[in-house]
């Protein structure tokens, strides 16, 4: 663990995203090419900080957010959390492509075991864009990094001087430079004159994931849709060592659906999520063949506030370590924010 210096050192990361693309000079599409240096470079009021910037000796290629792989944020978080033991940084910017960075954020958040903040950013707008985001996003990135108030917060997100619990943020707009938000809790903080300003912490900060990702394990995720009968369902759930249904409202589904699902639980965890993206899974309001009741009676386990890309994570992680049912329920009950003494 770093203890806090006058100039907390924060180390800078690129992935690649919008934040590090460059306009094409044949066709005039952007294409990720800048790498740390030139990031910086954009940003002279870095100089203006009490933060030490560094980098990593090896550059990362970039690459569209699309294209970041689970192995590649897993590394990432496992060799963040070994510099902050070392001691040789004092926190931490990951800029990345914004497609999947609440996503990787979040993955992030379950791996790394540091007290030094880790902030990812990005940028909805490339560099030679008018208005372009990356730089002022990097720069509150950087005060959030090197904050005192933010250590012990473990992984952040801040885009457009607003600070996110990675469990909570979600990216609600293709292409608005506001387009992160969190719709249950709103930021945990603020970026103003250069100062990150806490108002809340998160409910519930689960201790790191530990062990080695030694299973190799495939995890669905299935939308329920008006009118969708559910004849994939057996096929997908027969090939899948975990599966995340994203169901209507606070965890419905058609009820055609039913037997599949409850044959598949007996077999393989499965997740009920909200496709909704906001608010909770509930547990015991509805009781029709299809309603959240019957589906965790018949052995789903709820996600509670977790979305259903962000439940797949989770699950993900904790098969790819060997965690059986009961570690598995466990896990998503807190992390889903569960009733008051069931967590």
């Amino acid at each position: 663990m770093t203890s806090r210096t006058a100039n907390p050192k924060v180390l800078l990361v690129s992935l690649g995203g919008t934040i590090a693309m460059t306009r094409s000079h044949t066709d005039g599409a952007a294409r990720p090419t800048l790498g740390v240096s030139d990031l910086v470079a954009a940003v002279p009021q870095l100089s203006d900080t009490d933060v030490t910037i560094a980098t990593l000796p090896a550059s990362v290629a970039p690459v569209p957010g699309a294209s970041l792989s689970l192995d590649a944020i897993e590394a990432l978080a496992v060799q963040l959390g070994t510099m902050e033991k070392e001691g040789s940084i004092d926190g931490a910017v990951v800029m990345q492509g914004t497609d999947t960075l609440e996503e990787s954020a979040f993955l992030m958040s379950l791996i790394y075991s540091g007290r030094a903040p880790v902030v990812v950013t990005g940028a909805m707008r490339a560099p030679h864009l008018a208005g372009a985001d990356g730089p002022a996003n990097l720069l509150a990135a950087v005060s959030v990094a090197g904050s005192s108030a933010a250590r012990g917060l473990g992984v952040l997100v801040a885009f457009n001087d607003q600070v996110f619990d990675p469990a909570r943020v979600r990216k609600a707009h293709s292409t608005s430079t506001a387009a992160f938000t969190a719709p249950d809790t709103g930021p945990l903080g603020v970026v103003a004159e250069g100062k990150f300003r806490l108002l809340a912490t998160p409910a519930h900060t689960p201790a790191p994931i530990t062990g080695t990702a030694t299973n190799r394990v495939h995890v669905g995720l299935y939308t329920a849709s008006l009118g969708d009968d559910g004849s994939h369902l057996p096929h997908l759930l027969s090939h899948a060592d975990g599966m995340v249904i994203a169901g209507f409202g606070v965890g419905h589904v058609p009820e055609r659906w039913v037997p599949a699902l409850h044959e598949a639980a007996q077999r393989i965890p499965v997740i009920l999520a909200s496709r909704t993206g906001g608010g909770t899974t509930l547990s015991s309001t509805y009781g029709f063949s299809g309603s959240e009741k019957d589906l965790l009676n018949g052995g789903l386990i709820g996600a509670g506030h977790l979305d259903p890309y962000k439940a797949r994570l989770l699950l993900l992680t904790l098969l790819q370590r060997g965690a059986d049912r009961d570690r598995i329920r466990r896990a998503f009950a807190p992390a889903g924010t569960a009733p008051e003494g069931r967590g």
